[in-house]
């Protein structure tokens, strides 16, 4: 009981925390701008801390490490991929994305941002994307909650469902509150306590364990493909198919709109640079000691963890090593990446539905007011219904993560490219690129699933031929359309170191 008391005053301490920037940056009089980008007003190391904060989430203190757990060094896979995948996404998109926001209309959502760039009069760019955000970050989000809930369970005992309600509670209070500005300085503060926990914990097994000359024995006597790149720990080989499925989780950070809205509200296009460096700085050595975590922990606890069980590796190593209050500012940091995923997500989806569906279809002349107000009602919806999804304890974060990173990535990843980088895309084009993206993922997780291929490699290579073939026979896009792109090229020559 003293031990749980212990674990409670660091857990309550962190969940004060974040009440507070909650409270602090509140604000009655915002308007959307600031409320859902935080009046484009971030610097480089709140802007880098929480784009990799929110894109992390509890499948990488929880998903990764309990993967590494039972496959091996073959989880690498997945972390080279998304190391890739970061780095070219902070020098490829990041600079584009927040100059061609601002000149076309300053834009605040993708979907407003889609509107904007092909001047769509019909606006089914913006209705077409801003269902899939909502369907996806549906499924994203009770992840996050999937992950609170067997936090809590795990480390006080409590019941997995009054775990998914706490996670929640907090989360939609601070998010209420102070809304993108309060998402990210709270994503900064709990991008700092994940990486002091991820560093941590697999340090301290090492040492435990004797250094790593008898890590590496005592995981050479368990399984010879412990330290097989192309065979899980259980002798079973990874085929090529697998091996381009892991890495494709890179593709997917082209179009996850709760990390692209972050390169929206940086203070300065010049800040990228600076930003870049942190971020892959952050995302390298966070992966690689998360995929340590699984490692050490089949040394330490043995093969205990059996299914979804595996993911709480993590926690069960900080609660065998360390002091009860440590153990408990490490749970802290499960819950940061747990919370600075689900409240970005959480935002992102209001935001759209506010100014893509109610402000373009039902309230036209809705005030600033009014629109972060309704902004703030679909958050708890948004999250409601995340609750619904997230009932099934027996859930596995890495498979839920999968599905939506793969919608995304598949719906908007070669949208957001190509509308960056192609003068002649069309407004057809754009529709089909998110239409065929999306669907394809839909379809080929229930239908394909069989042929082992992760779903976002074909909805991204679908979506990418999509928007190409129909821009191509589509006649060319307007003179005002290429004028406001050549428009946003010259300010991008402008802005370069």
């Amino acid at each position: 009981m003293l031990a749980n008391g212990y674990v409670a005053v660091a857990v309550v301490l962190y969940f004060a925390t974040l009440i507070g920037i909650g409270v602090l940056t509140y604000r009655r009089d915002e308007n959307m701008e600031g409320y859902a980008l935080g009046g484009r007003e971030l610097g480089p190391w709140v802007t880098s801390m929480s784009a990799e904060a929110s894109d992390m989430s509890g499948w990488m203190l929880m998903g990764l490490p309990g993967y590494a757990y039972m496959a091996g060094i073959s989880a690498f896979w997945i972390a080279i991929g998304l190391i890739i995948g970061t780095w070219v996404n902070w020098v490829v998109t990041a600079r584009r994305l927040r100059i061609f926001t601002k000149v076309m209309d300053n834009a605040i959502t993708l979907p407003e941002y889609f509107d904007n760039r092909f001047q769509d009069k019909q606006k089914k760019l913006r209705i077409a994307s801003a269902f899939f955000i909502f369907v996806f970050f549906l499924i994203y989000t009770s992840s996050s909650f999937v992950a609170g809930g067997k936090l809590f369970n795990t480390a006080f005992g409590l019941d997995y469902h009054v775990s998914l309600f706490i996670t929640a509670g907090i989360v939609v209070f601070y998010t209420l509150m102070g809304g993108f500005a309060a998402v990210c300085w709270t994503d900064l503060f709990q991008g700092f306590l994940m990486f002091f926990s991820i560093l941590i914990v697999p340090v301290t097994a090492l040492y435990y364990i004797g250094g790593v000359g008898p890590t590496i024995e005592r995981l050479s006597s368990i399984s010879t493909n412990y330290f097989s790149m192309i065979q899980g720990a259980d002798g079973s080989v990874l085929s090529f198919v697998a091996i381009i499925s892991l890495l494709g989780w890179g593709l997917g950070y082209f179009g996850q709109p709760h990390i692209l809205v972050r390169f929206m509200a940086i203070s300065s296009p010049k800040s990228i640079k600076q930003a870049t460096h942190i971020a892959v700085t952050w995302v390298i050595i966070s992966l690689a000691m998360a995929v340590l975590v699984g490692l050490t922990g089949r040394v330490v606890l043995g093969d205990v963890l059996k299914g979804s069980a595996a993911e709480t590796v993590f926690m069960q190593m900080s609660g065998r090593f360390f002091h009860p209050f440590l153990a408990g500012v490490i749970t802290s940091g499960i819950l940061g990446a747990i919370m600075s995923t689900s409240d970005s997500q959480l935002l992102v989806a209001a935001s759209s539905f506010t100014t893509d569906f109610y402000k373009t279809l039902i309230r036209k002349d809705a005030s600033p007011k009014e629109l972060v107000r309704v902004s703030r009602i679909m958050i708890v919806v948004v999250s409601a219904l995340s609750l619904l999804l997230a009932l099934d304890p027996n859930s596995m974060i890495l498979t839920i993560v999968s599905y939506a990173w793969a919608g995304f990535g598949a719906a908007f990843g070669p949208l957001v490219l190509l509308s960056l980088y192609w003068r002649r895309m069309t407004t057809n084009g754009a529709f089909a690129g998110i239409i065929v993206g999306g669907t394809t993922v839909l379809i080929w997780k229930n239908f394909f699933s069989f042929t082992g291929l992760y779903e976002i490699i074909p909805g991204f290579a679908f979506s990418l031929a999509a928007i190409i073939i129909v821009s191509l026979l589509d006649k060319e896009p307007e003179p005002q359309v290429l004028k406001k792109y050549d428009e946003s090229v010259k300010v991008l020559k402008e802005n370069e170191d």
